[in-house]
């Protein structure tokens, strides 16, 4: 069990600008861009469905109840001087209202462990989300779950309109890691797990 917060953030490097070329080659394509404009929505989900995610649970104590948003949109290293993180939120989504009335907010990145439970924290009814799961409530109130291999307990910075969702800005004000749990990835409407949670150092992270 993680039982402390450390204010901290690895300090990340640049890509050069030779490392980003892009290498444009003769070579036909066999891909046919199809217009957003005339797309069945259901092509668009599926393009979108490609890009490979992880996925977080948004959660709080409210008013006495538990309040938990599942993101597969949760997006780390917006800014690391204020630490920002963002999501993006449904306007039709139910929870939303609620967990936003929250002081703080525990982010919690899905485990490995996590895989089975998943579908159940993004479930209609909101009353089974946490059931059988671990999890344990920090004194602001924010309530994050056990076996995540990134915790962070985070405050609404600013909100903005997008589409047919909102985008939301957090302030990261503590946070602990725990490379012991690999992450859990969103990929093609199903959850896979990062089998290898070492194979990479977190040093090396593009910023």
């Amino acid at each position: 069990m993680i039982t402390s917060l450390r204010n901290e953030f690895w300090d990340t490097g640049q890509l050069s600008g030779s490392a980003m070329a892009t290498t444009v080659t003769d070579q036909e394509s066999d891909h046919v861009l199809i217009s957003t404009h005339t797309a069945d929505p259901t092509a668009l989900r599926s393009a979108f469905a490609g890009f490979p995610s992880g996925v977080a649970a948004l959660a709080a104590v409210v008013d006495g109840e538990t309040q938990v948003l599942l993101a597969s949109s949760f997006t780390v290293g917006v800014s690391q001087d204020p630490p920002l993180v963002l999501f993006a939120v449904q306007h039709s989504s139910s929870t939303w209202p609620q967990l936003r009335q929250a002081a703080h907010l525990g982010v919690s990145v899905l485990g490995s462990r996590h895989a089975e439970r998943a579908r159940q924290l993004a479930g209609k009814d909101r009353s089974r989300r946490l059931l059988d799961i671990d999890h344990q409530v920090q004194p602001s109130g924010a309530l994050l779950l056990e076996h995540s291999p990134v915790w962070l307990e985070c405050m609404i910075e600013n909100e903005y309109p997008a589409g047919d969702h909102d985008i939301i800005v957090l302030r990261v004000e503590a946070m602990a890691t725990d490379d012991a749990h690999s992450p859990l990835v969103w990929h093609r409407r199903g959850f896979l797990s990062l089998t290898d949670p070492a194979a990479a150092d977190p040093r090396d992270a593009v910023g």
